[in-house]
């Protein structure tokens, strides 16, 4: 997606739990990017894209924020897909609590680590890597699963 003629670049997932990331959306919609939230599957559900059958809401972004809880198994399988699927310079930000980043190191260092919950100068350097990666961008398309 290329920017539209409002001048906002590409739309950013945001996984927060139904209810917050009130600030997050506020201050990149400012920036210029629309939202697209996702509050993740029911606790008895699969996420379609962890099941194979995938996701536009994924598809459609051009940066993901994920503040979902990394200590249940299906949002760490979410991580997984988005680093395994997303095109390479897809901006990824997962918010972890200090203890979660040295028990899932193996999962987040695919992707890059907030330690602590987001500030106005932590999403405005996420929404210009969001920006820079639109503008270097080649014609856009999800990597399939290997195998």
């Amino acid at each position: 997606m290329q920017a539209t003629e409002g001048g906002a670049d590409g739309v950013v997932l945001l996984d927060v739990l139904a209810g917050e990331g009130d600030f997050d959306r506020s201050i990149l919609e400012r920036l210029g990017h629309p939202i697209v939230e996702c509050s993740g599957p029911d606790v008895n559900k699969l996420c379609p894209l962890v099941g194979g059958q995938g996701c536009p809401k994924f598809e459609e972004a051009h940066g993901i924020v994920f503040e979902l809880d990394l200590d249940r198994p299906q949002h760490r399988d979410i991580v997984e897909r988005y680093a395994e699927l997303g095109r390479p310079d897809l901006p990824i930000r997962v918010v972890v609590h200090p203890d979660q980043q040295a028990r899932y190191a193996s999962l987040l260092s695919k992707v890059q680590v907030w330690d602590h919950s987001p500030t106005v100068a932590d999403l405005d350097g996420f929404a210009a890597q969001v920006e820079a990666a639109d503008r270097m961008e080649t014609p856009r398309s999800v990597r399939q699963p290997e195998g």
